[in-house]
């Protein structure tokens, strides 16, 4: 450590030569006794108590001792304590040495060593400060005096250093780290962009599109949907090029975007094909909008040199908004789309239901779903849902079936949205609730797990509700699983948050069904009480077939099981499948593999037999499955 004397006396550079020749370490107890001052109240430094080899620069004016730290400075050696006498004659005081050696390095710890002097403490710490790297020394001094506090001062200064040097690391890092946000905020702007918008055109895509229908289907107001496609643009590529045909696109989206009405959408949808969408006050405007579209697109285009005459034909759906399935929008928009191109082209057709069959189908399952009931038509089929260890059967999902005399069995993929669109859900959900539960009470102690829809989760009291049912039938709650989407609870997380905790309070099992398929994220596991994840079947069947599947297997697995969460894998057909899950620490297993879904009799006697083998090394615990007049869909 490195130690400059500054002193016009000769005698007082052999007394600090004596003090610095003796050692350090002589007194331990009163060198921690000069840091705790030194340093304030604490532990003082570990190093106090080491001796500590000092080299010694002698100056014998104020003049050398400023040019030895200059060449301290330069060298990269510079000094940790300056001891300076205040008067040496003929030369700068000591004052003023001080200060000009403060100026060269303000990390040096200065001791001002005198008997008397021309210069208050206060001054001289206003001209060579900080107070903090100051100190004072009389003469005559005693050895120890000397090389205590050259110590404390050396392993203060050498501490400062290391401090520093930390300091710039960490300054260095936070800088690192504020590059690295900026490029990453700008990278997942520039991801988000490409992820909506259309990169031949700068439009937005379909998903963009999809998104802004669902948030238009979710409100109050009336609006229009059309899809425009251009007429004969085929031609355009099979005689000009693709090039010519990608600048045609790009020359009608700008004609698009500047005719939609103000605050309307432009999206391209596919190839030659675009959505609009925007407000109208009723149907008959809506359509006299669309046609002033489609009459600006009917124009002459410089196309690379050539004149193109282009044209284009809208398809239009008008709603007023209200929970309509904005893929239903879409879907009829294409309909009166294809219209359109059949009947001449260059016009706006709007959807009527004669231009679907489906729709008059879908009326007549309406008009028998709501006599399904009071006919006996429905009935309950249960799949067991088995534990990974000893396959023991834990519980049953009740799934409906319909079987009609006009239509023979009705899949629920058919009739289950039709029951959610027309508000017949409830009436649904409450007879596959309540035989559910009557069905429970026979089995020793499996749960039951009831899906239920987006609409009857929205239900006014929905957990009053639940709660009365289970109670009129004496089934405790923890014995009734409530299987929900994460589009149930997207729309009003806030309310959703709620009323998952209210039924999770009251002891109701909560799974989170199609996991992965929808909204999924940590936000909403976090967010809402839930008991198990579900893994929705199509990640199961890919297993053996996609890197993927299995990995967003595998990831949803350690997801649930970091946060203790049950994850039940539906869909399980194979002896492969199973040993797969197993590995990746599924808890819980469903599927044909197991068990098709039976009747509540198999069902009752699966229970009571409660732990299965695995099915393909004991064919005489397969059930068969009891049909009754449901399907297996």
């Amino acid at each position: 450590m490195r130690i400059l004397i500054v002193d016009d006396e000769p005698a007082m550079h052999d007394s600090y030569r004596r003090s610095f020749a003796s050692g350090v370490a002589a007194d331990s107890g009163a060198l921690d006794m000069m840091a705790a001052e030194l340093f304030g109240a604490g532990d003082p430094p570990q190093h106090a108590e080491t001796a500590m080899d000092f080299a010694v620069t002698h100056a014998m004016q104020g003049l050398d001792g400023v040019a030895a730290v200059e060449a301290a400075i330069r060298a990269g050696d510079p000094f940790a304590v300056a001891f300076i006498d205040v008067r040496m004659p003929p030369g700068i005081d000591g004052k003023e040495t001080a200060t000009r050696i403060r100026a060269l390095d303000p990390e040096i710890n200065l001791v001002i060593v005198t008997g008397y002097s021309d210069f208050a403490p206060i001054e001289i710490s206003k001209a060579a400060g900080p107070a903090d790297k100051i100190f004072y020394i009389a003469k005559p001094f005693e050895v120890a005096e000397v090389t205590q506090m050259a110590s404390a001062l050396a392993h203060r200064w050498q501490i400062d250093r290391e401090l520093a040097a930390t300091r710039a690391a960490l300054a260095e890092k936070i800088v690192i780290l504020e590059e690295q946000g900026r490029e990453l905020a700008a990278n997942e702007s520039k991801a988000i962009h490409i992820a909506n918008h259309d990169s031949l055109t700068e439009a937005p895509n379909r998903l963009a599109f999809l998104r802004a229908l669902s948030e238009k289907a979710r409100g109050t107001t009336s609006f229009a949907t059309a899809m425009v496609d251009l007429d004969r643009f085929k031609l355009v590529n099979d005689t000009l090029g693709h090039l010519a045909g990608d600048d045609l696109i790009r020359q009608i989206c700008g004609i698009l975007q500047d005719n939609v009405p103000e605050g309307g959408l432009v999206a391209r949808l596919a190839g030659d094909e675009f959505g609009l969408l925007f407000d109208s006050p009723g149907e008959q405007a809506a359509v006299m909008a669309c046609e002033r579209v489609i009459q600006a697109c009917a124009a002459s285009f410089k196309i690379f040199g050539h004149s193109v005459q282009a044209g284009a034909s809208a398809g239009m759906v008008f709603e007023i908004g209200g929970d309509c399935d904005p893929v239903d929008v879409l879907r009829r928009a294409d309909l009166a789309l294809n219209d359109a191109k059949q009947n001449g082209r260059g016009i706006v057709r709007v959807f009527d239901d004669s231009m679907d069959e489906s729709i008059r189908f879908r009326r007549r399952i309406e008009g028998g779903l709501s006599q399904s009931i009071k006919k006996g038509e429905l009935s309950l089929a249960y799949q067991p849902i088995v534990a990974r260890e000893g396959f023991e059967v834990v519980g049953f999902e009740a799934l409906l079936r319909w079987n009609t005399d006009e239509f023979g069995p009705v899949l629920p993929d058919m009739f289950i949205p039709i029951a959610e669109e027309s508000n017949l859900i409830h009436e649904l959900g409450d007879w596959v609730l309540g035989e559910s539960l009557q069905v429970l009470k026979d089995w020793p102690g499996q749960y039951v797990s009831v899906n239920f829809s987006p609409r009857q989760f929205r239900r006014h009291n929905f957990v009053g509700h639940i709660l009365e049912f289970v109670q009129k039938h004496g089934v405790e709650p923890s014995r009734v699983q409530i299987e929900i989407t994460e589009t149930a609870i997207f729309d009003d997380a806030d309310r959703a948050a709620e009323t998952l905790y209210r039924l999770r309070q009251m002891g109701f099992r909560i799974a989170l069904d199609d996991f992965g398929t929808g909204y999924s994220s940590l936000y909403n596991i976090r967010k809402f009480a839930l008991d198990c994840l579900k893994i929705d079947r199509s990640f199961i069947d890919g297993m053996g077939r996609e890197r993927e599947s299995a990995a967003i297997v595998h990831s949803i697995v350690h997801l649930g099981r970091a946060l203790g969460l049950g994850v039940i894998a539906e869909g399980v057909e194979s002896e492969a499948q199973v040993q797969a899950l197993n590995l990746a620490g599924a808890s819980h297993f469903q599927g044909f593999h197991f068990s098709l879904p039976i009747g509540p009799e198999q069902a009752r006697e699966m229970a009571e037999i409660r732990y299965l083998v695995d099915p393909s090394q004991r064919e005489d615990v397969c059930l068969e499955p009891e049909l009754g007049n449901g399907t297996l869909g």
